[in-house]
């Protein structure tokens, strides 16, 4: 289902029709961190990889239903609550080499424009910062739904995924293998489970 259906009248003329049920979906939202998930996949030593995500985060939403083009997020993420399951690797990774955290303990996200891809896919392209450096980032993602949970709050869902190359935010530390190639790869897959409540 999704945000608006193209239709053709008899006259050829292309028209928008709006969903009803996806029009009610319009308004404000709070990203539900409990029930979401920010995560990274990121190749080691050139042969496996290790998946991570940030457990703090929090964020907005604005849906339009009758037009995506007009919806909005911002996103949130406090780079201390990164966690990869080994603590001696977080913390590398929350250090001066990688994140610095101390210095720079906020990573965000604000979306600049929303587009349509057909049926339940978009994109979101915003603006993403990491330590002092801002550079752009186009998220694609699937509206997975909507539903009132027992607590009566209405919910919307999203799916989301984007690459990056992690050296265009300046985070560029690595260490040769000695059989050839780093120890981390530049480019980094990010993924995006969303959970979000109407508010009133």
């Amino acid at each position: 289902m999704g945000l608006f259906t193209r239709r053709t009248a008899p006259t050829t003329v292309a028209t928008l029709e709006v969903d009803p049920a996806l029009a009610a979906l319009t308004g404000d939202y709070v990203i539900d961190a409990a029930h979401s998930s920010i995560g990274f996949t990121v190749r080691h030593a050139m042969v496996t990889n290790v998946r991570g995500g940030f457990t703090e985060h929090e964020g907005t939403l604005h849906l339009d239903g009758g037009d995506p083009s007009r919806s909005t997020s911002v996103i949130d993420v406090k780079i201390a609550s990164i966690g990869t399951g080994i603590a001696d690797r977080d913390t590398h990774l929350r250090s001066g080499d990688f994140f610095d955290a101390e210095a720079f303990p906020v990573m965000s996200f604000h979306s600049t424009s929303a587009e349509t891809l057909g049926g339940d896919a978009y994109r979101i392209t915003g603006e993403l910062t990491i330590k002092d450096v801002t550079r752009p980032l186009s998220i694609d993602l699937e509206f997975t739904g909507s539903a009132t949970d027992v607590y009566g709050n209405e919910r919307v869902g999203f799916e989301g995924a984007a690459e990056i190359l992690r050296s265009d935010w300046g985070l560029t530390w690595n260490a040769a293998l000695e059989a050839g190639g780093v120890m981390v790869s530049d480019k980094v897959k990010l993924t995006f489970d969303i959970s979000a409540i109407k508010q009133a």
